[in-house]
């Protein structure tokens, strides 16, 4: 099909790009449904931590290969989990996910306990969906004595039995180191994904979308993310932390009347981000928004970021995965929050 000349490149992304965030195709545009041959499809078993359910449905919505099964998540009177999988017979032979959650590190054990289990199941194959891989900034000892847990739950994970296919999958969104891809073991086969391609699809429907500008609040944040944002401007600041407080310099690139967003794969208190927002509208940016991953917010910490009252927050938008999705059941209808749902990348990592 020729391409009017008259046709920016802007308008060329909008003419291609999908304003349907729930579209899988235009969610993973590395994996083509249509040109699956059928007997490559597979129709898979979805359970998932209670905590999950909304995301696993809205999984189960976009893919008629979907099914969800059921466990029953119970306590013993010493606390210990009592954990049944429904059905236990209807897994063999089939290909069957677990949709977890590890936000809080007491639901960790009885959900290994379902990981572990699963597999043995006679299940044809076994898939971990592990949307925030949660010990991520723990991933290096700077020090004698220190304990690199990422490295330690990454072990934890490499020991999930083999199905009868072979080794189990494990798909994570943007961990926050890429070398921790390394400290899975062999017998498992990881999956790195990304959210950046929904929020790519969020920016093209703006009304001001040829005036967005992709900021980076560290050079960490910029290595991970800026070769998916080649086609935009950047801005790139550096980070230093004095104790608690972080102090934010710009260190290259152009704020004045752009609509800046700032981007990064998880925020905890959210101190970086406001001092990264309070840098960038002094240096003459029009708006401020923000997109994570992963919304951590510990001890509810997203509050701060909350228009209360209609006190503005100094964010246009605040976009989040619901990745961590007690953080996006609390913020669904505080503004500037929006959530983009990891259902759509999700439900077509499944089909590899």
């Amino acid at each position: 099909m020729a391409i009017p000349a008259e046709m920016t490149g802007n308008q060329l992304r909008r003419r291609n790009s999908s304003t349907n965030g729930q579209d899988i195709r235009m969610a993973a545009p590395n994996i083509d449904l249509d040109t699956f041959p059928e007997y490559l499809k597979h129709d898979c078993l979805l359970f998932f931590f209670p905590e999950c359910e909304a995301l696993a449905e809205k999984i189960a919505g976009l893919s008629p290969n979907v099914t969800l099964g059921r466990i029953k998540w119970g306590q013993f009177a010493d606390g210990f989990p009592n954990v049944f999988i429904k059905d236990a017979m209807k897994v063999r032979n089939r290909h069957v996910a677990f949709l977890a959650s590890f936000q809080s590190p007491a639901t960790i054990f009885e959900q290994i306990s379902i990981i572990y289990q699963l597999p043995r199941l006679f299940v044809g194959s076994f898939t971990l969906v592990l949307p925030y891989f949660p010990t991520g900034t723990a991933e290096r000892v700077e020090a004698e004595g220190e304990v690199a847990t990422a490295f330690t739950l990454a072990r934890v994970l490499s020991n999930i039995p083999l199905s009868r296919g072979g080794p189990s999958s494990i798909v994570i969104f943007d961990i926050h180191a890429l070398q921790e891809r390394f400290y899975f073991g062999d017998t498992v086969l990881p999956l790195f994904e990304s959210g950046i391609p929904l929020l790519r699809q969020r920016l093209e429907e703006l009304d001001d979308f040829d005036n967005v500008t992709i900021a980076y609040p560290d050079e960490g944040a910029w290595k991970r993310f800026h070769y998916q944002f080649g086609d935009y401007p950047e801005v790139i600041c550096t980070k230093v932390r004095d104790g608690d407080k972080r102090i934010v310099r710009l260190k290259e690139g152009s704020c004045r009347d752009r609509h800046l967003v700032i981007v990064d794969d998880l925020v905890q208190s959210g101190g970086t981000l406001m001092e990264c927002q309070k840098l960038l509208k002094s240096q003459g940016a029009h708006h401020v928004s923000a997109y994570v991953t992963h919304g951590v917010f510990p001890n509810q910490s997203w509050q701060k970021f909350a228009q209360a009252n209609g006190s503005p927050s100094g964010f246009k938008y605040f976009w989040i995965t619901d990745s961590c999705p007690g953080t996006a059941a609390a913020v669904q209808d505080q503004d500037p929050f929006q959530v983009i749902s990891l259902a759509a990348p999700i439900a077509a990592a499944l089909q590899i």
